[in-house]
Formats: C-alpha cells, structure tokens, sequence
C-alpha cells in the first residue's frame, strides 16, 4: 500500500542515480524541487523517509543494479517508502509494479513535476511518443559544488538496432536557446565554473525547432552571452561534429577540448547492422581532422562488443581501427540483448565468454590509449580546476579543461578555483604537479 507523503514527519529522501550525464541533470533537478519543499536530502545508505531511485535500463545489468537498489533502500528502511522512475521505470513500468519493494512507479517526464507526483502517490508513466516540446530546465545549483551537467535535449529518432533509448526518452526535444542561456548565465552567478551541456542526442539540439537551429547556434550564444569560464559538450555523433562546430572549438578560450564520439564498431558489416548511419572510414577521417586541429584533445568512443553476427574477422576490424586512431579512451559495452529492439531478434547471437574475451582486449588498449595520451603532458602545464581535497594529505584533484586528471598540493581555498599546474609524472595511473599560479 502506499505511504502517502502527508503522513511523513521528518522527510528525509535519498537519491541514487544509475547511467547518464542526462540522468545525473534530472536527479539534482528533482533534488532542487524537493528541497524547495521542505525535503532533507541524505545518502543513500542512511535512513530516509523515501528512496528515489533514478534508473538506467540501456544494458540488462543496469536494470539489474536497480532492482537490487530497490531491495537495498527497503532493507535499509523497511518503513520507508521506495520509488523508481528514470528509464527502466519508463520502458518496464509493469514488471517494477511487481516488486514487492516497490510503493510507486514514475516515466521520465514525471521528474519535471515530482513532488506533485509523489504526493498523488499512484504510478504515472507519460506515453512519451506524444511530446513535442522539451520540459523546462528548472535547475539553479547542482549537487556537485563545481561542474553543473545542463540537459538542453531529450529523446533520440535515430533508430540504432541494438538500442532501447527511444522507447525510454521519447522524439527529440530541444530547450529553447534562450532558456538555456538563462540557465547558464544563473549557474554562472551561483558560482559554477564549468557547464556540460548534455542530451540524448546532443548533435540533434534544434533541428526540432521552427525555425530549426543547430548545437553550434547555441554554443556561440552561449560564448557571447553567459561568463560561464568553462564549457564542455557530452557526446557527440560522429556525423554530426560539423566543420563549423570543430571551428568553434578551435577558436574558443572557453569551450573545452574535450570530445567524446561514440563509433560502436570498427567494421562497416556490423554498423550497417547496428543501422548506424556512416562507416568506418567516415568515422576515421572525423577523427583524425579533429585531432589535427585540435592537437591537446581528449577523444574518446564508445564502443559495442558482441554484437549479433560478430565474426572474429569484424572484431579484429574494430580493434585495428581503434589502435590506430588518436583516441585517448574508449568505453567497451559489451552487447546486451533488449527486448523490442531488432537486434534482439537477430540470429547468430554471440556466446556471453566470447563478447567477455573481447572486451578484455578492447579495455586493455583503452588503458594504453588513456595512459599515453597522459603522459604526453609530463612536463607541461595546464590549467585545471579543484574538485576534491583530501584534508589528511593537504591534495586536491582537479580536472584539465582537456578532461585529465590531475593531483597537486594546496588547500581547500582552492576547491572550485581554476589555478594552473605544471604536471611532474603519474602516480597511480592519475597525473600529479605542482601549483605555478591562479589563473586569471
């Protein structure tokens, strides 16, 4: 039976996010509701009043972790009231009804009305295939203290084989650039240093407006007309990293050389199966014009592993390819079969010890990459901002504005500054420096 929130005296919540930049925008966006009305935010492994667990359903271990966050919430309070939204909630909204542990049920679009939502109390999944418009971003702070994650797109029309996403999120959907500016411009007054702009499908941000416009559109509005010191793009399809859009990064002092282009195969047999929608050799050019004019950047793919079909001669195509890119990392997902999707139907599945073999392979060169691309800046410097300190060992950890990073000595008058660094070595697979100065 549901526990109504009416009924709550001390209103404690607790808040755990599974998958995306696009999620971790969402929860601190619920947070913020919630805190105007008068909700205390705690950890998730404290006791709360209610746990809300923001889910991720784009592999079947994800859907798996956030069953057993379910479980682990009504463990911790067995009184409490337990809830689930996010996508897996959106696109598997009956068989989370069915937990045992479950009081409530909530889609995607209910987080823009959340507490309205809690307190009606009963499962509200909005069918999202009727949306036109992209909720508004009501966001002023962020749960972290230094880089906020901005949501300016919602939903995905591309159609990929293997990909759930767009019976959880929807058509695409752009925030208008005006109100996205004005999100900034608050984020910046708050003190914020670095804004990531996120989406589903970033690269479509837009082309859903009349009349339609384009990321680069935004992202010059934004230079021109927010403070914001540090702005950085999620991710970004190879087809759609548009010679106007790598000008902007080349010309821009503030715009971070930071790309992140998800390829998924390296063989055109397979992406023509994943209905991917350029090929190897495309993606290879993108690549290598990016890394030319943009020479300190970090690049990183995304890459599937397993796919149905995979024949050992298409994956050794996708491992010579990525050797021989100027990447900097890679994130290797092994294929999981989703249910409604078209790959999922697909013959000649391949067996789960194959796809693990492989993957091992893929994420022992993407430890390589990672590792040269950062010893390449042994000696330089780089301006970095603090976003931890350890206290006991008088350390901070910061981020470079080309995504490394670093530790280096200093106190915690310097969290949230952005100071410069010259980078001596590597201790633990992380870069390490010593402070030069502040940066202006």
């Amino acid at each position: 039976m549901t526990k109504p929130l009416t009924n709550l005296a001390i209103k404690r919540i607790a808040i755990a996010t599974l998958g995306c930049k696009v999620n971790q925008f969402e929860t601190a966006a619920m947070a913020e509701q919630l805190k105007a009305a008068g909700w205390q935010l705690v950890p998730f492994n404290t006791q709360a009043d209610l746990y809300l667990i923001n889910s991720c359903t784009v592999t079947s271990r994800s859907d798996a972790e956030s069953r057993r966050l379910i479980r682990r919430a009504r463990r911790l309070n067995p009184a409490a009231r337990v809830v689930a939204t996010g996508c897996y909630a959106q696109v598997q909204p009956e068989a989370l009804a069915a937990m045992v542990e479950l009081d409530q049920v909530l889609g995607n679009e209910e987080k823009q009305r959340i507490v309205e939502a809690l307190v009606q109390g009963d499962n509200q999944v909005t069918d999202l295939s009727t949306l036109t418009a992209a909720g508004p971003l009501r966001l002023t702070s962020h749960l972290e203290h230094t880089r906020a994650f901005l949501q300016v797109q919602n939903g995905c029309e591309n159609g990929c084989s293997y990909c759930i996403v767009p019976a959880a999120r929807g058509p695409n959907r752009s925030a208008s650039a005006d109100e996205v500016t004005t999100t900034v411009q608050r984020l910046a007054a708050n003190g914020y240093q670095e804004v990531v702009l996120t989406g589903i499908h970033l690269g479509a941000y837009g082309l859903d407006q009349q009349p339609t416009s384009s990321l680069t559109e935004l992202v010059r509005q934004l230079e021109q007309q927010t403070a914001i010191p540090r702005l950085r793009l999620g991710s970004i399809e190879p087809n759609e990293l548009t010679d106007e859009l790598l000008d902007c990064f080349v010309a821009s002092s503030r715009l971070c050389p930071h790309l992140h282009i998800p390829l998924q195969s390296g063989c055109d047999s397979v992406l023509e199966r994943m209905r991917r929608r350029y090929t190897a050799d495309f993606y290879r050019r993108v690549v290598e014009r990016a890394a030319a004019a943009l020479p300190d950047a970090f690049i990183a793919a995304d890459l599937i592993v397993g796919f149905p079909g995979e024949t050992e001669a298409e994956f050794e195509a996708t491992y010579r390819l990525v050797e021989q890119l100027p990447l900097a990392d890679l994130h290797v997902f092994p294929y999981s079969r989703r249910p409604g999707t078209p790959a999922a139907a697909m013959p000649d599945q391949v067996p789960p010890q194959v796809i693990t073999r492989r993957a091992e392979q893929l994420r022992q060169l993407a430890t390589e990459k990672r590792t040269a691309f950062q010893q390449c800046f042994v000696g330089q410097t780089l301006q970095v901002l603090g976003l931890r300190h350890d206290l006991q060992q008088g350390m901070l950890t910061g981020l470079s504005r080309n995504y490394l990073e670093l530790r280096y000595p200093g106190g915690p008058e310097l969290l949230n500054q952005e100071v410069t660094v010259r980078v001596t070595g590597m201790e633990q697979g992380m870069l390490a420096g010593g402070l030069i100065s502040k940066s202006t």
